[in-house]
């Protein structure tokens, strides 16, 4: 089975790019999106309801055109969620959680803590409110993979120019201590796992500074996996050679009971 996760900045924007396409010849099992900026109705129907597709979609109930998350799935999910349980948290439409079988998939938008006081502390407050929400799942017996855009690089090696942000958001110490407790939980961080002392690979350019092209860039963007998914991964990919958004597409290939009909 492979798992793809992309944070496209903006779907309607990727398909005018002729990106969506690309999802659709790539042909994933399962696909996640974050910033969608977009709700349901707003898409073409061959995006919204792909052949060989189920769809699911949240929106920013807060502001239009705005975060959002999507899952396309071949293979039908036994109950679909769309909220942690609280109200204010959950207002921005930042997650989907899909069950299946033998696991549940979280796809997660992770809000910046950019734009003051705050946002950052709207940031914590999420962090902390999902890994609650995937640490009850765990409880019940779930076997977990949560993916999308953290919005934090946790080490050094995740940025090309860390101690120029040591004092931004994105790499502050409080974000980067997070991930050291979703570490600390058990949760793998995928890529790390196979390549723990690889550099140069990033997930996140800035547009304004045109640093893509010279590979200065954030890896914001992850698959974590609980130990029981871990043993069952085989391997982890980062397609910096497609664009059509500020961020790169990820995915992970996984032996899984759960799988679409040959």
């Amino acid at each position: 089975m492979n798992i793809l996760s992309w944070n496209v900045n903006g779907l309607r924007a990727l398909c005018k790019k002729g990106q969506f396409d690309w999802l659709l010849r790539h042909s994933p099992d399962i696909f996640c999106l974050q910033e969608t900026k977009a709700e349901k109705h707003q898409l073409p129907a061959e995006t919204a309801e792909p052949k060989g597709y189920y769809s699911y979609f949240d929106h920013s109930k807060a502001k239009k055109g705005y975060s959002g998350v999507a899952i396309y799935s071949k293979i039908k999910p036994n109950k679909v969620e769309y909220k942690m349980g609280n109200p204010t948290l959950d207002n921005e439409g930042r997650l989907i959680s899909a069950h299946y079988d033998d696991f549940v998939l979280v796809n997660v938008y992770f809000p910046n803590g950019g734009g003051g006081p705050d946002r950052l502390e709207f940031k914590l407050a999420f962090y902390d409110e999902f890994l609650s929400y995937v640490d009850d799942l765990r409880k019940k017996g779930c076997k977990i993979i949560f993916c999308g855009d953290i919005n934090t690089a946790h080490e050094e090696i995740d940025l090309a120019r860390p101690k120029e942000n040591e004092n931004n958001t994105g790499f502050l110490p409080v974000e980067r201590a997070w991930l050291d407790e979703v570490v600390a939980h058990g949760y793998a961080d995928v890529f790390r796992y196979f390549y723990p002392n690889k550099t140069g690979i990033y997930t996140y350019w800035d547009m304004k500074t045109f640093s893509r092209s010279r590979n200065v860039g954030w890896r914001i963007d992850y698959f974590f996996v609980t130990p029981e998914i871990l043993n069952n991964v085989k391997a982890i990919n980062t397609f910096t050679d497609i664009h059509g958004s500020d961020h790169c597409p990820l995915e992970i290939k996984v032996d899984l009971l759960s799988s679409p009909a040959q």
